[in-house]
């Protein structure tokens, strides 16, 4: 027997009981499924047995563990279904490319994915639920699993684990299709109670709920510039020949990455050039309103645009939205009693449509600084007035949001939305979420700017995200352009910078999880130096030696 403390209670199990047997006596408890385990502080899958006493705990679907397990089990689902359906070589052209809002857009090269197909795979992902298939796990040696993936034509993975630096890899199995996949699985399929499965574009979406509710499938909404945009991306890395983390390490093994980050940063430069043509090309734009997530690199952004602009002939002068902040006593707080920076309210708008309309009928206007210390807003004499070739450059969250600049007329206005949509892939069916990629670039720069330890940032994180969610996102459509500011290659060289804040994390600590979960993700890229880095790359905002003022 062994004895388990759980939710403060001992309690007594057989040796080598499955955790899914002990979940049982407690589901009832909770609102959401369980949908992993946490012995002694190790996060465990159900369907492992329990061999030792301790201390154990539990992750629902609520959890962004337990949502992450469920789209990570959900995917092995799909790609079995399509295996099933249209045989080996068809499920190894699949290809989950990103994401567009609760969808997993899926792709399997030439092969064409019309309704007949699509309704097909969908009722056998039903029946895979009804059977609840097992999902079965093993270790296998690194040769043996090399070898299992040249026999199942999965040269990605080959690929990726040609630099696995551990001697042995875990496999799942579902009634004989193979798969690996970065991080937990749920038990069986029959866990998958909720998902759809609709054709997209020239794909499918797989689309699945939320963690906020884990019992509802959202509605897709429409997100065309989006597409276009992480599209445009993952064309671009296959012309590059880099479009997972293997195609990346192997650009580092031939010395050729110098190269390819000098012809990714021309790449963006280029983009920005056509931005700044198309604001010119208007002819009456005098507001140029740039919004974006957190660490989407939208001060870096904004200087090179205004170098683009000046270019063009136009005289760019900058503008932060954080400025018209309120005096702090007057910022509202959220349902915990904290601050909240992010909500429209938490700005003077009406003090800022004051002084813009002021500048657009050619008066000069004394600029406001917000002082973050004292938080207060302060006026130092510093004056603006718009001469004929004059543009405002105006960069916060709330850039997009009409309501921010309800008094400016829209055709004076060209809107930017910016965010860092990697379209790197671990391999063809683990993808690299994009709030990943941003937590990594805030996590260093805050270390670096702010002394801010990893563990704030994961702390903090699940705020900023919300706040994303209500005053970002909903207002991205609505964009003249979309600027994707990922750089194929900066994961690589974040790794030395990243890797030991994130050992900093102790275990025990409620930050623990999330920091293994990167440091994990992490050791899958070799590490490139920032010094080849030029002066001027966003990259630059987040590691440090920008150019820039950042």
């Amino acid at each position: 027997m062994i004895t388990l403390k759980i939710e403060g209670v001992e309690k007594q199990y057989p040796k080598g009981i499955t955790y899914e047997e002990i979940v049982r006596d407690y589901q009832d408890k909770y609102e959401n499924q369980i949908a992993l385990v946490s012995i002694n502080g190790k996060v465990t899958e159900l369907f492992k047995r329990a061999n030792k006493s301790g201390e154990l705990g539990f992750f629902t679907l609520k959890d962004a563990l337990g949502s992450k397990t469920y789209a990570r089990t959900a995917t092995m689902m799909l790609m079995k279904a399509v295996f099933d359906v249209a045989g080996p070589e068809c499920a190894q052209k699949c290809r989950v490319n990103f994401t567009i809002g609760p969808g997993y857009y899926v792709t399997a090269g030439d092969y064409q994915m019309d309704e007949d197909f699509i309704q097909k795979v969908k009722a056998r992902m039903e029946e895979l639920r009804e059977q609840k298939m097992p999902m079965l796990k093993r270790s296998y040696s690194l040769d043996d699993a090399r070898e299992l993936f040249r026999e199942n034509g999965m040269e990605d993975k080959l690929k990726l684990f040609h630099y696995r630096r551990s001697s042995s890899v875990n496999i799942y199995e579902m009634e004989g299709y193979y798969d690996y996949y970065y991080g937990y699985m749920l038990p069986n399929a029959g866990y998958v109670k909720h998902f759809d499965l609709i054709a997209y574009k020239e794909g499918m979406l797989l689309v699945l709920p939320r963690a906020k509710e884990p019992d509802v499938v959202p509605q897709v909404p429409e997100r065309h510039l989006l597409f276009e945009t992480l599209n445009d991306a993952e064309k671009w890395g296959e012309k590059i020949n880099i479009t997972t983390v293997g195609d990346l390490n192997d650009a580092v093994c031939s010395g050729s990455i110098s190269d390819m980050i000098l012809v990714q940063e021309a790449e963006q430069e280029r983009k920005i050039g056509e931005i700044a043509k198309e604001i010119v090309k208007r002819g009456n734009v005098k507001f140029i309103m740039i919004a974006g997530p957190s660490s989407s690199g939208k001060t870096s952004f904004s200087h090179r645009l205004s170098i683009q602009l000046r270019t063009q002939g136009m005289t760019p002068h900058p503008i932060a939205l954080d400025d018209y902040f309120v005096d702090r006593e007057f910022t509202p707080r959220d349902e915990n009693g904290d601050y909240n920076f992010e909500c429209l309210e938490a700005l003077d708008v009406e003090k800022f449509n004051q002084d813009m309309i002021a500048l657009l009928n050619g008066e000069e206007v004394e600029m406001p600084t917000f002082n973050f210390k004292i938080g207060k807003r302060e006026y130092k004499g510093n004056t603006m007035k718009l001469g004929k070739d004059d543009v405002l450059v105006i960069e916060g969250i709330h850039g997009l949001n009409d309501k921010m600049s309800y008094a400016l007329p829209d055709e004076s206005k060209f809107r930017i939305y910016i965010s860092a949509l990697t379209s790197l892939n671990i391999d063809e069916h683990n993808r690299i979420p994009t709030t990943d990629a941003r937590l990594l670039r805030r996590m260093v720069r805050d270390a670096r700017t702010r002394g801010s330890s990893a563990k704030r940032t994961i702390q903090m994180w699940p705020s900023v995200r919300r706040g994303e969610e209500e005053n970002i996102f909903p207002f991205q459509e609505r964009a003249d352009a979309m600027f994707n500011s990922a750089l194929i290659y900066e994961l690589a060289v974040m790794k030395q910078f990243a890797e030991p804040l994130l050992f900093s994390i102790e275990k025990g600590e409620p930050e623990y999880y999330e920091a293994k979960r990167l440091l994990k993700f992490l050791d899958y890229f070799l590490g490139v130096s920032s010094e080849n880095l030029p002066n001027n790359s966003i990259c630059r905002e987040f590691v440090g030696g920008s150019c820039f003022n950042v």
